[in-house]
């Protein structure tokens, strides 16, 4: 049986390679969700008008890949101290949120973060919120797979969040 798991932690241009590398994930889509327009496009959405934040549906398989390695996976992509947008992404649309689909995701997501804010990581308070599931809408199709379409833009666009993300996790990556 299929699962979803919903992530923000700033542009989705940065949240699809980390979890397109894992066997298990069978499709990975960006897109916007948290918000209350039913049809948003990314410039509303970065008009910070629509209440929307970028995100990414991930289907997996559980029996492959779990939801807490992808929770693992989504903790050390994000800085979960910043709740007002992610590295150079700034604004509620870039905030950091786990949308939970289910009870079970919502317990795992909670234990997961108070095991991040236990952990010594970070000095500041974890932030992230965490959230039930609303509708998703997927993004405009240059946004899909931007890693893949536009490598140069991509890595120019990841540079800040990989050096912050060396600096914390430094050789730890499954330590969350």
């Amino acid at each position: 049986m299929k699962e979803t798991a919903i992530f923000a932690g700033g542009c989705f241009w940065c949240m699809i390679k980390p979890f397109d590398q894992h066997p298990g994930i069978d499709s990975i889509v960006s897109g916007y969700t948290g918000g209350h327009d039913e049809k948003p496009t990314y410039e509303a959405v970065c008009s910070g008008k629509t209440g929307h934040t970028e995100a990414v549906k991930i289907d997996f398989d559980p029996k492959v890949i779990s939801y807490e390695q992808l929770l693992t996976i989504y903790w050390q992509q994000t800085d979960p101290t910043d709740a007002f947008g992610q590295f150079e992404d700034r604004g509620d649309s870039y905030r950091p949120v786990i949308f939970y689909t289910s009870e079970t995701q919502k317990e795992m997501a909670l234990k997961s973060k108070q095991n991040l804010a236990d952990s010594g990581y970070y000095l500041d308070p974890i932030v992230t919120k965490i959230e039930k599931a609303v509708p998703f809408y997927e993004a405009e199709d240059y946004h899909q797979d931007f890693y893949k379409k536009n490598p140069e833009r991509y890595s120019l666009s990841s540079q800040t969040r990989k050096a912050f993300l060396k600096k914390v996790w430094d050789g730890n990556e499954n330590e969350a």
